[in-house]
């Protein structure tokens, strides 16, 4: 009878001893894995992005725009050459300027958005923004919509930004594009409350 008691402890230890192993083994894979945040600092060698107060202009079709403010935490000065979104076939980086006329304009900005080092870059209505020409779908309040940047050394960052309704002035697109409201107006009652 006691050799069958001892074999049975052994056994009865061998299994508890396995369980636990696996148990341990199963929280040591979930503790591993980092969960992913749309607006955490991007990756890359030199840059170190962080994006906040994202928002993105409600439109039924053609363009939309969407704005936030790009943080650099690095040491050195990052540039951003490109954006794409499911939500739009092209996309461009774009500036607001006068023109000769003294009318505001907007135009894709030369070499990308420069985030200078320990600086934050505002893309807002009547300034610097993300334009989204030819809409996949429309853009309804209440949606996010999920974007890649791409930046000179090649890295990518992405990050979310809800749709939200907003009334500004009109703008015109340099080269005689159809105009979009992107006045520096304040948004609609459904706002982050970010004046533009």
């Amino acid at each position: 009878m006691s050799a069958w008691l001892t074999t049975s402890r052994r056994t009865t230890t061998t299994g508890l001893g396995l369980l636990l192993a696996a148990a341990a083994l199963t929280l040591a894979g979930c503790a591993s894995e980092s969960p992913t945040v749309d607006a955490a600092p991007g990756e890359g060698p030199d840059q170190s992005v962080a994006f906040s107060d994202g928002w993105v202009k409600a439109a039924d079709s053609g363009m939309s725009a969407a704005f936030g403010a790009l943080t650099n935490a690095g040491s050195d000065d990052v540039t951003v050459v490109s954006a794409t979104t499911e939500a739009s076939s092209m996309l461009e980086l774009h500036e607001t300027v006068a023109n000769e006329s003294g009318e505001m304009i907007m135009r894709e900005i030369e070499g990308g958005f420069v985030i200078p080092a320990g600086d934050t870059l505002s893309l807002e209505p009547g300034g610097n923004h993300i334009m989204l020409m030819d809409l996949s779908d429309p853009l309804e309040a209440g949606e996010e919509v999920t974007f890649t940047l791409t930046f000179a050394d090649d890295s990518t960052y992405e990050f979310a930004a809800p749709v939200k309704d907003y009334s500004g002035a009109n703008e015109s697109y340099e080269g005689g594009e159809p105009e979009m409201d992107m006045g520096s107006d304040s948004m609609g009652s459904d706002s982050t409350g970010t004046d533009g």
